[in-house]
């Protein structure tokens, strides 16, 4: 409760000028941070002098835990990744004097410092092995476990997936002794994202469904609950179960937009997604123009109006040119990448089927020329609709031409086939017998 000057001084003795010092490092903290922006080096020098006291009272150990966290941030805002894993290692003597968990912290915050800063992709790794041969010696299995957590997710982000499993599998068997839930749930989303990287759906889901077992065993933070939706409804997609999907991102993103998390963005444009691959691209306008959806407008949700503009229309080269427009949104993520060239697909077999209706015989560059599609690629889609029995009908490559057919005329073209090898293969038999008998 606010309460006004007078009563300040009425309540306070008139012989106390001013408030004690908290600890013994408050001016000295107070003269570091005025250093950050004047004096750079300065303030360098002036956290590493608290940090590295010998000060063990109980107030200035607090004030040298918040120097080094007061460090960490300053060496982000200068970008000096190199110092901040030098700092990992120098302050492990100071680890001594503090509780475990408060090690812990320290250490998994300063990795975390250190992702903020651009281009230290292969020092996260390097620093989180280092921590683990750390902690191995040092027989701290709990930070051990979350390091290593944090190592297979970066695998992960490099796109070493068989290191990331290693990684999982070690630490998955010791967790699981453990029955650390929630670090378990950690462990199996990133598992479920491994295994989907590698194109492993079967694994994949199995990953997801361990990770919502151990998630309803616990109360799982609102953030790491909105992940395992997000990753629920890319796993639904993938299986073609658009509906559902969609209740699985809108539900990430009304947890993701509550806690004012970036991530939002990609759960409101899977919801796009799942609409345009659902053939419901008239839902869009709807949900980019509600009041939560107005805030993620961007170049990238442009993309996808564009996406379901020409899915509207049916019309592939229209949709062909918006993946050119648009390239860097609609590629950069493997998700999104991965359905447009589904729907991609799907266009060009509706195309092509419609322009083929009034046909019985067509040569394979009038095809071609209707599509405004390359000679070699319009061949090459007519022969997987053909091998996928999606189309009823054969190429003649010689004279370059594509011979329809009507149902009835392609099953008594496989009977009679049948019936012939059937009789080929009793006149044979007969041969052979009489064969025996003369020799």
């Amino acid at each position: 409760m606010d309460v006004d000057d007078g009563k300040i001084e009425a309540a306070v003795p008139m012989d106390v000028d001013e408030k004690k010092p908290e600890g013994p490092f408050t001016e000295d903290l107070e003269k570091a941070h005025d250093l950050e922006t004047t004096n750079p080096e300065g303030a360098l020098k002036a956290y590493k002098a608290i940090i590295f006291s010998n000060n063990e009272e109980e107030e200035a150990m607090k004030q040298r835990e918040e120097a080094i966290y007061r460090l960490g941030k300053f060496l982000v805002a200068q970008k000096r990744g190199d110092e901040l894993v030098k700092l990992n290692t120098d302050v492990r003597p100071f680890f001594t004097s503090l509780p475990k968990a408060k090690t812990a912290k320290i250490v998994r915050s300063l990795i975390e410092f250190l992702a903020k800063i651009e281009g230290t992709d292969a020092k996260q790794i390097e620093m989180c092995q280092e921590c683990i041969q750390w902690c191995t010696k040092e027989k701290r299995t709990f930070l051990r476990h979350r390091v290593e957590t944090r190592l297979a997710f970066l695998c992960l982000q490099h796109k070493k997936y068989n290191e990331a499993l290693d990684v999982l599998a070690n630490v998955l068997r010791e967790v699981k002794k453990l029955d650390d839930k929630l670090l378990l749930v950690e462990i199996y989303i990133i598992d479920c994202q491994v295994h989907y990287a590698l194109e492993n759906i079967a694994k994949s889901k199995a990953g997801l469904t361990a990770c919502k077992t151990n998630a309803n065993a616990i109360h799982c933070p609102p953030l790491m609950q909105a992940q395992i939706d997000l990753w629920s409804g890319i796993v639904c997609a993938r299986e073609k179960e658009y509906g559902t999907s969609f209740s699985y991102f809108y539900e990430s993103f009304e947890a993701l937009n509550a806690a004012e998390d970036p991530k939002a963005k990609a759960s409101l444009k899977y919801m796009l997604l799942t609409k345009i691959m659902a053939n419901k691209p008239q839902a869009i306008d709807q949900i980019t123009n509600s009041k939560s959806g107005l805030k993620y407008l961007g170049r990238d949700v442009d993309a996808l109006k564009a996406v379901a503009g020409a899915h509207r229309d049916r019309s592939l080269k229209k949709f062909e040119g918006v993946l050119q427009t648009y390239e860097a949104e609609l590629t950069g993520d493997n998700v999104i990448k991965f359905h447009l060239q589904d729907l991609n697909d799907t266009l060009m077999e509706q195309n092509l089927l419609r322009i083929l209706e009034p046909f019985s015989r067509v040569e394979l560059n009038h095809v071609a020329e209707l599509m405004e599609l390359p000679y070699d690629r319009t061949h090459q889609k007519l022969s997987e609709m053909i091998l996928d029995k999606k189309l009823n009908a054969t190429l003649d490559q010689g004279i370059g031409v594509l011979i329809l057919f009507d149902e009835d005329h392609m099953s008594s073209t496989y009977d009679n086939a049948l019936k012939t090898i059937k009789n080929s293969s009793q006149v044979l038999d007969t041969l052979h017998d009489k064969a025996k008998v003369l020799f």
